[in-house]
């Protein structure tokens, strides 16, 4: 069986899709593509166990739609999977059409957030054989080509078609042991597509995925507790075993763990302790996604030791209000004290930002821009990302602005919850305003004391200052739309 996994081209006048190993989805006027853990995943799964298996990312390729069929045409698989999210699930059911009529005989398998949340959607809006549900579709996916091939039994979770009709086999389940996934094959997922149109500090750079997904999984507005309701690790050892190939046989300099959050307690500190005792440490720079309510003193010095660089953090808002409502446990105490603690350490501070919830008004809006500001300009934080907040299908955030009559377009125009613009009402609140805001933030990057002081700290690395500034120029045009 010919398996071919990957990502149709997706064209559109409002710029390049970030679709891949994302939670959220933004159209940008500058490539900005993440390599797909899972997918990879399922593409050296899938190898491994015997199965031909062809890898061929039309977005970060930047195929247009006849160069990619004329592809299909050419190498003919029995089989195309791919990933799905909300705002572009339309165009992938206008895709599948064509697919379908183009390759009556290949099936077409697709999942993601999107169709884990409404499966029954896609299955009656488009042609597609299966939808997979839950997050452990590389697992599934080899479940499903072993029951259609091999005569196993089907993966929970899955949406077919018998006779006609519609089916589905139940509730995906979460029970696979990840420590048992094959370390990733990046030669056959092509890595070097995903680290040129990314700007880390070191390359090569790679991602890596310690666990699924994230141990709190509970903010209202995160579509991944959807596939990933309860959150699993692989062991230190493994992870660290994977970190040692990478530096063997790529010779990385830069690792970033896209795990939802980095765990924490007993497995951050025997981590942290191995990277150190395998030396690790002095070889590579690693960066992850981390949580507020984590950070103390201890932890962070022993993650500086360890060879930790930069932290994602998530500040999402400046108002108590908001944090409390959108179920993030944690202050703004907290988020002024964790910023101090890590910059204390030397690590390097990146903060999430949003704007647009329907309850905010200027005041709430404004508290998140001079939090961010005091942050940015103290030096208590060393870079950001501002956007506009998306109540995705499934998330208990979505189920609010339904109950409060607080969306201003159709709720299932899903091409609109592309970030682009507002889709919740807000409080005195205008789509304007709230776009104004996001720009103004990414603006910070451009205050005299933060060019002095982060011009003096990377001197050393002009090519990493110049990506940086551009990359935040282009975010500000982003906005401009």
């Amino acid at each position: 069986m010919k398996i071919l996994i990957g990502y149709p081209p997706l064209e559109s006048v409002k710029g390049y899709p970030l679709l891949s190993g994302n939670r959220q989805f933004q159209w940008f006027s500058h490539p900005t593509i993440i390599f797909p853990i899972v997918p990879a995943s399922a593409a050296t799964l899938l190898k491994n166990e015997g199965y031909e298996v062809i890898w061929k990312d039309g977005i970060a390729e930047h195929l247009t739609k006849n160069q990619f069929f004329n592809y299909i045409s050419f190498i003919k698989p029995d089989l195309f999977a791919f990933e799905t999210k909300t705002p572009v699930i339309k165009q992938h059911w206008k895709i599948i059409s064509e697919l379908k009529k183009n390759f009556p005989g290949m099936k077409i398998v697709i999942f993601g957030d999107h169709v884990t949340a409404i499966p029954s959607e896609t299955m009656k809006k488009s042609k597609v054989d299966f939808v997979i549900t839950g997050g452990d579709y590389d697992f599934s996916l080899l479940e499903l080509c072993n029951y259609l091939t091999r005569k196993k039994e089907m993966p929970k979770g899955l949406w077919y078609r018998e006779n006609g009709e519609i089916k589905n086999n139940g509730k995906f389940e979460l029970n696979h042991n990840l420590n048992e996934l094959p370390f990733i094959d990046r030669d056959l997922c092509k890595w070097k597509l995903y680290e040129k149109e990314y700007n880390m500090k070191y390359k090569p750079f790679m991602y890596i995925m310690s666990g699924r997904d994230c141990p709190w999984g509970r903010c209202s507005f995160c579509s991944w507790p959807r596939l990933y309701p309860n959150f699993r690790t692989r062991s230190v050892e493994n992870v660290l075993d994977e970190i040692g190939i990478l530096i063997k046989k790529y010779k990385v300099k830069e690792i970033f763990n896209d795990v939802g959050t980095h765990p924490g307690g007993v497995w951050l500190r025997e981590f942290c302790n191995g990277m150190i005792e395998r030396k690790y440490n002095k070889k590579i720079a690693y960066s992850t996604n981390f949580r507020f309510d984590y950070v103390n003193e201890e932890d962070a010095k022993l993650m500086k030791k360890a060879g930790f660089r930069l932290l994602k953090m998530g500040l999402e808002s400046g108002s108590q209000e908001t944090l409390v409502r959108l179920n993030k446990g944690i202050n703004i105490e907290q988020i002024r004290e964790g910023c101090r603690i890590l910059k204390k350490a030397k690590l390097t501070v990146q903060l999430t930002v949003m704007y647009g919830y329907f309850w905010e008004g200027i005041e709430d809006a404004t508290k998140t821009y001079l939090l961010t500001k005091e942050l940015m300009e103290n030096g208590w934080a060393d870079v950001l990302q501002s956007t506009i907040v998306m109540p995705y299908p499934s998330t208990r955030l979505f189920r609010e602005v339904i109950e409060n009559n607080g969306f201003i377009i159709k709720p299932d125009d899903w091409e609109k919850f592309d970030m682009t613009e507002p889709v919740m009402k807000g409080k005195n609140m205008f789509s304007e305003s709230i776009k104004k805001y996001c720009d103004d933030t990414y603006k910070l990057f451009f205050t005299p004391k933060y060019v002095i002081r982060t011009t003096l700290k990377n001197l050393w690395n002009p090519k990493y200052l110049f990506r940086g500034a551009m990359a935040a120029f282009r975010h500000v045009k982003d906005f401009k739309k």
